[in-house]
């Protein structure tokens, strides 16, 4: 796999993030500019670029698509962000909140042999503290098939599995609630107003949840 800068990898994993959300395999030079925080100009040069070496497929004033080999580097650098935010919580102490910040910074470093090290010293986890799974060394990546909160019935049981928003804000707010990873809930009640809904916990702990709340917990 070929070196790349720490912007250009930046541009990859941003490339897949947003195919990877909008479902459609293509994006547009504002959708990268957007997520990236640039202007158009500055993101179609640095795809000329990628173009180059490979990593995507681009004609000017068309949408981007990653190529296979640019789909293995994202994957490769999802990989280490996901085990360095492991690292960082089980080993570390870092808060759920904190380890995004860090391990943005450690997902460049290149060395293979580290990586595999780190995943064989925490015991090969299959996902991070915000519930996301960890690519394997050959880039598969398991297919999840959790739901919102949003969409459980009232009556209904379920386990939190993962989180769709991992800015401190969010996962702050969740832990104003005690909601974790792993917590088991019970959906009381939905309110058709405003999309709010009321859990219960384990502790018998009864929760009303905005909807924004809603639907950034996946559950299982």
């Amino acid at each position: 796999m070929q070196l790349l800068s720490l912007t250009e990898e930046n541009y990859i994993k941003a490339i897949y993030s947003i195919q990877h959300s909008n479902g459609t395999g293509e994006v547009s030079v504002n959708e990268i500019a957007e997520k990236m925080q640039t202007r158009p100009a500055t993101v179609t040069d640095m795809l000329r670029k990628l173009s180059e070496k490979a990593l995507i497929h681009y004609e000017k004033y068309k949408k981007v698509q990653l190529s296979s080999s640019g789909t293995k580097t994202a994957l490769s650098i999802l990989r280490k962000h996901r085990l360095w935010e492991t690292f960082l919580y089980q080993r570390l102490n870092f808060s759920w909140d904190e380890v995004h910040e860090v391990a943005e910074q450690l997902e460049h470093i290149h060395s293979a042999k580290l990586i595999e090290r780190l995943d064989e010293f925490l015991g090969f986890p299959e996902y991070d503290p915000h519930g996301d799974p960890i690519p394997k060394p050959n880039g598969d990546i398991p297919v999840s098939t959790a739901k919102l909160l949003s969409e459980i019935k009232s009556g209904d049981k379920c386990k939190i599995v993962a989180v769709k928003d991992t800015t401190s804000p969010f996962l702050q707010q969740l832990q104003r609630y005690n909601l974790t990873i792993g917590c088991r809930l019970t959906v009381l009640e939905r309110m058709p107003f405003d999309g709010s809904i009321i859990v219960k916990t384990e502790k018998d702990e009864q929760i009303q949840l905005s909807e924004k709340i809603a639907v950034n917990l996946l559950v299982l």
